[in-house]
């Protein structure tokens, strides 16, 4: 747990850095000041409302187990065996077989899955999926995740704000080439934080949901096909927002470019060889 607080202050940290030096290039002194005021404001808002935020972003709809009922007591069922509150539960109308989790901490986490990965997947491998999740909330991730994605968003914005209006030099000259370089570099160095956090969390997300569910080749199966099908169907809420993929199980982004760049899953047939090996023999 305080490792993940380490990593929370570290991204937070790294993140108002961002701001600072966007914020400076934009406006000399103050610039970088009203930039970091922003940047505080922004992380004091991502701690409290950026679960809601993506939720909302996703169109995703509460379910109970009036509505959902086989989905919703699978939640219930593997939360008891994590020793975890029950979180809120989720589904998003979207073709894309895939899941997540957010919230700021296991008291107040939900859990959200797309119809298509209900549809594709059978309910042993579904289980593995939302015991995945669940290793994220229990493992105190889900806060670095949704403050990292919210956070990546707001630089991508400030960065193209600086491609339109440009900075000053110490001279009060405008510099181009030097907004187009901000443009650039500064959602870059977003998603490398995030791929600094995301790789590992992934692995011990898959482990943590293997043992949570007691069956490594259900969430193995399960990954396999979900990249196999994933691969072909967009997910377009995704694609707008690439900073939101880094909490998926599965990498959603349709396209390439500027948008692979926030790529920041393992490789999957990595991700089944290390539950494969979990497997008692």
């Amino acid at each position: 747990m305080l490792g993940n607080w380490l990593k929370t202050s570290l991204l937070m940290a790294a993140i108002m850095a961002l701001f600072g030096v966007i914020g400076g290039y934009l406006g000399g002194a103050t610039g970088m000041l009203m930039a970091l005021l922003f940047g505080a404001a922004m992380n004091l808002f991502a701690y409290w409302f950026s679960d809601t935020m993506v939720l909302k972003m996703y169109n995703a709809r509460e379910v109970d187990e009036a509505s959902a009922p086989q989905f919703y007591t699978m939640v219930r069922d593997l939360a008891q065996r994590a020793g975890l509150p029950m979180p809120r539960v989720y589904l998003i109308d979207e073709a894309q077989p895939n899941a997540f989790a957010t919230g700021r901490n296991p008291d107040h986490a939900a859990v959200a899955a797309t119809t298509g990965i209900l549809q594709l997947l059978s309910a042993r491998e579904i289980r593995g999926v939302m015991a995945h999740e669940l290793a994220h909330v229990r493992h105190r991730d889900i806060l670095i995740s949704t403050i990292s994605a919210t956070m990546a968003g707001a630089i991508s914005a400030l960065a193209n704000f600086a491609m339109i209006f440009g900075g000053r030099d110490s001279e009060g000259r405008s510099n181009p080439v030097a907004s187009i370089a901000v443009a650039l570099l500064a959602p870059l160095a977003a998603s490398l934080i995030q791929m600094a956090i995301s790789r590992a969390r992934e692995f011990e997300a898959d482990r943590g949901g293997a043992q949570i569910c007691g069956d490594p080749h259900a969430l193995a199966d399960a990954l396999a096909r979900i990249d196999a099908y994933a691969r072909g169907i967009p997910m377009p809420t995704a694609d707008a927002h690439p900073a939101t993929a880094q909490m998926m199980i599965m990498n959603p982004l349709s396209g390439g470019g500027i948008a692979s760049l926030f790529s920041t899953h393992p490789a999957t047939e990595e991700r089944v060889a290390r539950l494969r090996a979990m497997a008692p023999g």
